[in-house]
């Protein structure tokens, strides 16, 4: 089983949003039994939060639910828990990397980095732009899937 990790700062928005539609993605191909996806943050600030209501309302307008989330803090064990640690951003990535003690098997990375244009995927929380979130999420996603 392929065990995936999904980060972002606070766990209300965009690592949400990438686990919910990598979970739908994924019963799509058909693939659901073969991974273990979940979210984290790299900020306890939001710790036992739902997701932030316009990120629900972007996933419900694709028809994806993520009902019963609740915000959690990346730990240190999670290192060796995932095989993949995906964040939405550089910053992310060195965080994740402070907080687990390293990546000395190179496992955290943006989940952009995966498709043509690599990028920080911008915090909708800010630019209150959760459709081009979802979009990028969503195109980051499906790259990572059709390589893993």
């Amino acid at each position: 089983m392929v065990r995936v990790l999904f980060v972002c700062l606070g766990n209300i928005c965009r690592s949400p949003m990438a686990e919910f539609i990598c979970k739908a993605m994924l019963a799509e191909r058909g693939e659901a039994g073969e991974y273990f996806v979940a979210s984290a943050g790299v900020s306890d600030e939001e710790e036992g939060n739902p997701v932030y209501p316009p990120a629900k309302a972007e996933l419900a307008r694709h028809g994806i639910s993520c009902e019963g989330k609740r915000a959690r803090q990346l730990r240190p064990s999670d290192y060796e828990k995932y095989d993949y640690i995906l964040c939405m951003e550089g910053y992310h990535v060195r965080a994740a990397a402070r907080v687990c003690g390293g990546d000395p098997q190179g496992k955290i990375v943006r989940l952009s980095d995966f498709t043509a244009r690599p990028h920080d995927i911008a915090d909708p929380w800010y630019t209150r732009d959760f459709s081009t979130a979802y979009a990028e999420i969503e195109e980051g996603v499906r790259a990572f899937l059709d390589r893993a």
